[in-house]
């Protein structure tokens, strides 16, 4: 890999299936920010922004039509473009959701026909060579089998176990999948960086268990010993003393680097009567994500962020200066990416309510104008670019 600074941004493109007035339906946020119609003035605002890597993938749900059977008209035109444009993609694979064939994450055959998908885009794409397989495993489960808000919209320990399970077996196959293809493909694991603050003495118990509770997707990706604690946890919610030890056998840490993604809703207050609600930022980016190096000490790359507006700029210059200071004290920081190039819609409700509400988190609004967030970035992009390319950022992989 090029020694070369990952300034980056997103197209945001979840696409989970929630139930909206008695009926499951899609939430394709490609769809509600007009990215079908846009997308290549979109891409061309990337290239104008002097961003030179994107996360980005074609929607896995009407991409992956049938077991061995796939549509990749929509993905050649846009990833031609990208080429075209010298842009890099961060291939993003699954978004939080699964084509309906499959039906949801609790789908124990999904990880084996994700991995068919993951190969078969690799072979269509050989040239590609950073991958996100599966986006924010840990919320993808939370959110799907634990909260019930999305895909199996479950809400127990048992749920959240199997799609968690899953989820990772389905990122590490795929690793495996795309290798077979592409030997030096590099994978970035973009992965929420919770942490649990204990409102008062007696909430301590439950917060520490939160505080392991929130590696598990991490732990399984890259074949890290959970705790005994966590390990009852999982054998009492069903999962296996030999599907652990798959983990433990497969992982490929050797060619990852770990995307952490912070906001200001990652941090949670643990309260008397078990429930958490949001702290906002405490201890913010560096100690966090000082807490997840510390564990699997691969790269790291900052891969989500973003702020509403008016204080989006304020924001952005705050976690630059946490990644910077982190870098600077000699962690191996490769990246930072502003989630994401256009306004999101909905995700005020975390995607569960579909009102068509235009949350103003882009470079760019919803009309392609550029925000003032837009405007710093680029020039902090323009300022920093020079100086950190002929740095060292410690990028190593370990085999």
């Amino acid at each position: 890999m090029r020694n070369s600074f990952m300034f980056s941004t997103g197209i945001e493109n979840s696409y989970p299936t929630i139930i909206s007035d008695g009926k499951k339906i899609r939430v394709d946020e490609l769809e509600k920010t007009n990215f079908y119609n846009r997308w290549k003035e979109d891409f061309g605002l990337v290239k104008e922004m002097g961003i030179k890597f994107l996360r980005y993938g074609p929607q896995y749900y009407s991409t992956h039509v049938g077991p061995g059977q796939y549509n990749w008209e929509f993905a050649d035109e846009t990833f031609r473009e990208l080429k075209s444009l010298g842009i890099t993609p961060i291939v993003d694979l699954c978004h939080f959701g699964v084509p309906d064939w499959i039906g949801d994450f609790q789908n124990s055959e999904w990880p084996y026909y994700f991995a068919e998908y993951a190969k078969a885009f690799a072979t269509r794409f050989p040239d590609l060579q950073f991958y996100t397989p599966v986006n924010e495993i840990f919320i993808a489960a939370t959110f799907s089998a634990q909260y019930g808000w999305w895909n199996e919209c479950m809400k127990s320990d048992r749920a959240f176990v199997t799609a968690l399970k899953n989820l990772c077996k389905a990122n590490v196959l795929a690793m495996q999948a795309i290798l077979t293809i592409q030997p030096e493909a590099v994978f970035i694991q973009s992965e929420s960086s919770e942490y649990f603050h204990a409102e008062d003495p007696s909430c301590r118990k439950l917060a520490d268990f939160l505080n392991e509770k929130r590696f598990l997707s991490l732990d399984f990706t890259y074949g890290y010993p959970v705790s005994v604690q966590i390990y009852n946890y999982l054998l009492e919610n069903g999962l296996s003393h030999k599907e652990y030890l798959w983990f433990e056998s497969n992982y490929i840490k050797a060619k990852c680097i770990m995307g952490n993604d912070y906001y200001i809703t990652n941090e949670h207050l643990v309260h008397t009567d078990g429930s958490t609600s949001a702290a906002g930022e405490i201890f913010g980016y560096y100690i966090i994500t000082h807490q997840y190096y510390s564990r699997y000490r691969l790269p790291v790359m900052h891969t989500e962020t973003n702020f509403t507006e008016p204080d989006a700029v304020k924001w952005l210059k705050k976690e630059w200066a946490n990644l910077y200071r982190f870098k600077q004290d000699g962690f191996p920081i490769v990246g930072f990416t502003w989630y994401s190039l256009i306004d999101q819609v909905d995700w005020d409700s975390a995607l569960r309510n579909n009102d068509g509400n235009v949350n103003p988190l882009g470079l760019y609004d919803i009309n392609r104008k550029v925000r003032p967030v837009g405007l710093e970035y680029k020039k902090l992009i323009e300022v920093w670019k020079d100086v950190l390319e002929g740095e060292s950022f410690g990028l190593h992989f370990i085999y």
